[in-house]
């Protein structure tokens, strides 16, 4: 129902209807768009389990509600203009993939006028349908307008009112309402007052919309945006303890660590953790160098299955119990073992895999064990091998797994290099990802001969592999065996 015409309210000119069709069929337009938006949105991935796909959906929803009301204003504008459909066929527009149910977006406009004058209230159809009331009983006066008003929203209406019926300024608010079948809908009014001759209202007319749809896709949008972000933070924070806990545990890898002092054979070392070059996530990769209390040097590296926190704090475990059982005087091959069991009865269960060596500087010999691990490198007068790998499991992934050890003679000048299985991209991960980045590895002996350091030779690996494009962070320790 138009709102009526005074002579202070002159009536706007009526715009062409061929614009207003234009405009239908880019509302349609853009709406099938969305459609499409939301569909593949839908198979993209799991949206219960990905609160970015889920903040994604609600934003088409979203867009979707605004595009199904902007069609159904511009339809009732046509209905008003000049014209109708039987002066010509109506243009062919593409209709939405999902289109919403046939008069729908109708019904959730209405209009109603109120007389000052008479306490006459005049409805239109859809205010009725808007506001669950048969048309036989009437509309609501304004006094009775607030018995269907929720009740925390009933002085916001009485405020609006009274501004528009006492200071004569516009309405333009929302507010709640429960229906008598216990529905609840929101509802947005703009209307202004209307005056007589002698400048006074005479009475009160509004159009009325039910944006409850609305108002849920942007309150979707809001609690998916804030679980998103909080999201995010946490995982910020879990990247910063997995950092700083990954530094407190593992040995400094700039600058040569040289094991033991004024013993008979220098142990030149350095390593280096190479990050995920797609992830920001900290794994359980680790590396350490520890001199015993015997004279030996341990040597190890490792991975363990994860990311996060949760990975880093169970490294540091390993590494831990790994330097206390070493120090205390076990065997390669028994510290396997020993790792095996924790792994196996530990609370969060996880799988990992390592290789552990000792290096004897009287006898420069060196004792190692392997558990599902890529087994050292040995680099001598420019050529490269793998060392034979003892028998070895995963770690955690059998109960009572039993690991063998070998022994192997260094002599001076020799380059022992050890390193875990994330240097290649995922791609090839597995049995390939290991045979691939042991050949890269050999094939720079003729690089690693001429280098004068543990570290230069760090620094040759981490050329080769430090930007490649991995989804596992990945760790290597080098040894160099002095004269």
């Amino acid at each position: 129902m138009p709102p009526p015409l005074f002579a202070d309210h002159p009536a706007d000119r009526t715009p062409e209807r061929d614009a207003v069709e234009a405009l239908i069929s880019q509302a349609r337009t853009l709406r099938g768009g969305l459609d499409a938006v939301r569909r593949e949105s839908s198979v993209a991935g799991d949206l219960a389990a990905d609160p970015q796909l889920r903040w994604q959906r609600a934003l088409c929803d979203l867009a979707v509600h605004h595009l199904d009301d902007l069609g159904g204003h511009l339809d009732q504008l046509r209905e008003g203009l000049p014209g109708t459909l039987a002066e010509g066929p109506e243009p062919h527009v593409e209709a939405p993939a999902a289109p919403p149910e046939p008069g729908a977006l109708l019904r959730r406009v209405g209009s109603a006028e109120w007389n000052l004058l008479t306490d006459d209230a005049t409805w239109s159809d859809e205010l009725f349908t808007m506001f669950g009331r048969e048309p036989a009983d009437g509309p609501l006066t304004l006094d009775e307008l607030p018995s269907l008003v929720h009740a925390d929203d009933q002085e916001k209406l009485a405020v609006m009112v009274t501004d528009c019926l006492v200071d004569g300024r516009p309405i333009d608010g929302e507010f709640r309402i429960v229906r008598a079948d216990s529905v609840h809908r929101t509802v947005h009014m703009v209307g202004e007052p209307v005056l007589d001759a002698d400048g006074s209202t005479a009475c009160m007319w509004a159009v009325l919309r039910d944006v409850s749809e609305l108002r849920r896709s942007q309150s979707a949008v809001r609690e998916t945006g804030d679980s998103l972000r909080r999201q995010r933070h946490v995982a910020q924070t879990e990247h910063r303890l997995a950092v700083e806990l990954q530094e407190a545990v593992l040995p400094p890898w700039r600058g040569s660590l040289r094991f033991p002092e004024g013993g008979p054979v220098t142990l030149d070392l350095a390593g280096r953790y190479l990050p995920a070059g797609t992830s920001a996530l900290i794994g359980g990769d680790w590396y350490d160098a520890l001199q015993l209390p015997d004279g030996r040097t341990l040597l190890s590296v490792g991975d363990l299955t994860g990311h996060g926190v949760a990975a880093t704090s169970g490294m540091a475990m390993v590494l831990g119990a790994l330097r206390g059982m070493a120090v205390a005087g076990h065997r390669p091959g028994q510290l396997m073992g020993f790792l095996n069991q924790l792994l196996d009865s530990a609370t969060q269960p996880a799988l990992g895999s390592a290789v552990c060596c000792q290096f004897d500087p009287a006898t420069r010999a060196l004792e190692w064990a392997q558990a599902g691990h890529p087994a050292p490198l040995l680099f001598r007068g420019g050529t490269g091998r793998a060392l034979d790998a003892p028998e070895g499991v995963l770690l955690g992934a059998t109960t009572g797994a039993s690991y063998g050890q070998h022994a192997e003679r260094l002599e001076p000048g020799d380059l022992l290099v050890l390193h875990t299985d994330g240097l290649v991209p995922r791609r090839t991960h597995g049995p390939d990802s290991t045979h691939e980045g042991t050949e890269r590895l050999l094939a720079l002996a003729p690089r690693f001969s001429a280098a004068r350091s543990a570290q230069e030779s760090v620094r040759i690996v981490v050329e080769e592999f430090g930007t490649a494009e991995r989804e596992d962070d990945a760790c290597v320790l080098i040894a160099k065996v002095g004269d």
